[in-house]
């Protein structure tokens, strides 16, 4: 091995320590750059939703309507007559359950988008539910 080829050989190593280090700086920036954009599609899919939707309504309609978005019931809480039907839909782009915590109702099928699952609630109390899936999301039926 003579000396040429050694300095050639640590040239050549210099070379790419400094590539590889100009790539994972530019790698990090891009990763960055991703971050911003999807943060701000986020926000910007956010502003057309109800964030001051109400968290609980009275019914007197004999049907009710409980909207599954954005991981959240809305409303959160319900409050209806005896022999009025509560009717969740599936407005999110992911998979939902309905359950009751104590097995008020037979759980609902896996709702799709825009798959809803109905009730009829026929005995005054309190039905507090989830979604088995995403057990955070929960919500609540006062049947009066």
């Amino acid at each position: 091995m003579s000396i040429h080829n050694l300095s050639v050989r640590n040239c050549g190593r210099a070379h790419l320590g400094r590539l590889l280090s100009a790539m994972r700086a530019w790698l990090k920036a891009e990763t960055l750059v991703c971050a911003l954009a999807v943060g701000v599609a986020l926000l910007g899919t956010m502003q057309g939703r109800e964030p001051s939707a109400p968290q609980s309504m009275a019914a007197d309609s004999g049907k009710v309507e409980v909207r599954i978005d954005n991981f959240s019931f809305l409303p959160k809480e319900v409050t209806v007559a005896a022999g009025t039907t509560v009717t969740w839909t599936n407005e999110d782009d992911v998979p939902h359950l309905v359950v009751s915590a104590d097995d008020q109702f037979k759980k609902s099928p896996v709702l799709d988008t825009n798959e809803s699952f109905s009730c009829k609630f026929t005995t005054a109390g309190i039905c507090v539910y989830s979604c088995s899936i995403h057990p955070h999301m929960t919500g609540k039926v006062i049947v009066q």
